[in-house]
C-alpha cells in the first residue's frame, strides 16, 4: 500500500537538504510566512535531484508571526495572495525543472479553512496553475469538502507527532498533549495513521488510512525522527511515494 511522507520546507529553520533525503513531498514556504525566492529555488533544485514532489505551502501575509495567527482577510484579497504565492513558486519550480503539484495551507490558515467557507474558497480559487487546479492536501473539513465538490483531488494527511481531540482535530498547541516528543511513539502513530486513520488514535470508528503523513522539521532532532517514521512505515510494508509525483519540465531555464 502506498503512502506519502511530507514536511514543511524552505522556512529558514529546517534542515532542508537532509529532510529531502527522507520525505517524498515538500511543502515549500512561498515567502508570506517564511522563505524567499532564493530559498525556494534551492529547495526545488534539491527536490528534483531527490525525486521529491513540490507543493505550495500558502499562508497569510504575516512573516512577523510566522503565519500562526488567524487573520480576517477579505476573500478577494486572500485569493490574490494565494495566487501570488502559488505563481511565484510555480515559476521557481519550472526554472528548476519541476512543477508544483499540490497546495497545502500553512499554520493558522490551515486551521481556519477547516471551518471558514469563505477563506477556504479563496484558497481554492487562488491555487490554480497553468497545469490546472492543484490537488489539496489537508485534514477533513470545509476546505477539502469544497475542493471535492468542485471536482478537485483531495488528499488526507495525518500528524503523528500531534495529539488529536475526540472530534478528530489537532489539540491546540497551548494545551497539554498537543505535541509529542517520544520518537518511538511518533513512529508507531505514523503507521496507525497510514493504515487505519486518525480515528484509530482516539477510539473512533476506523474509516481508512491517510494518504500522507506529515513530519515536522522545526525542532531539534527532526531529521532523525523523520527517518524513524519512514523506517517504521516501510517496516509495516508501506511503499513510500509522492501522492502527486513530480514531472519533468521541458525548456528548463536554469
Amino acid at each position: 500500500m502506498p503512502v506519502d511522507l511530507n514536511a514543511d520546507l524552505g522556512e529558514e529553520i529546517t534542515d532542508d537538504a537532509a529532510l529531502l533525503g527522507v520525505v517524498t513531498s515538500a511543502n515549500v514556504a512561498c515567502g508570506y510566512h517564511a522563505g524567499s525566492a532564493a530559498i525556494m529555488r534551492a529547495v526545488c533544485e534539491q527536490a528534483v535531484a531527490a525525486g521529491v514532489a513540490v507543493g505550495a505551502q500558502v499562508s497569510y501575509d504575516d512573516r512577523a508571526r510566522f503565519g500562526r495567527v488567524a487573520l480576517d482577510v477579505e476573500p478577494d484579497v486572500l485569493r490574490e495572495q494565494v495566487a501570488d504565492q502559488v505563481g511565484l513558486l510555480a515559476g521557481v519550480a519550472r526554472a528548476a525543472g519541476t512543477r508544483v503539484t499540490y497546495v497545502k495551507p500553512h499554520g493558522a490558515l490551515y486551521h481556519r479553512t477547516l471551518d471558514d467557507a469563505a477563506q477556504a474558497a479563496a484558497v481554492l480559487a487562488g491555487s490554480v496553475t497553468d497545469d490546472g487546479a492543484l490537488p489539496v492536501l489537508g485534514m477533513p473539513g470545509v476546505l477539502l469538502d469544497l475542493a471535492r465538490d468542485g471536482g478537485r483531488r483531495t488528499v488526507l494527511e495525518g500528524f503523528p507527532d500531534r495529539g488529536y481531540t475526540p472530534a478528530g482535530r489537532l489539540v491546540p498547541r497551548s494545551e497539554p498533549g498537543a505535541v509529542l516528543d517520544d520518537d518511538a511513539l511518533v513512529a508507531a502513530r505514523a503507521v496507525t495513521l497510514a493504515t487505519r486513520g486518525s480515528g484509530a488514535l482516539v477510539g473512533r470508528p476506523v474509516a481508512r488510512g491517510v494518504e500522507s503523513v506529515c513530519v515536522h522539521g522545526d525542532h531539534p532532532g527532526a531529521v532523525e525522527r523523520a527517518r524513524r517514521v519512514r523506517a517504521a512505515l516501510e517496516a509495516a510494508g508501506l511503499v513510500l511515494r509522492p501522492f502527486a509525483p513530480p514531472g519533468a519540465v521541458e525548456g528548463r531555464t536554469g
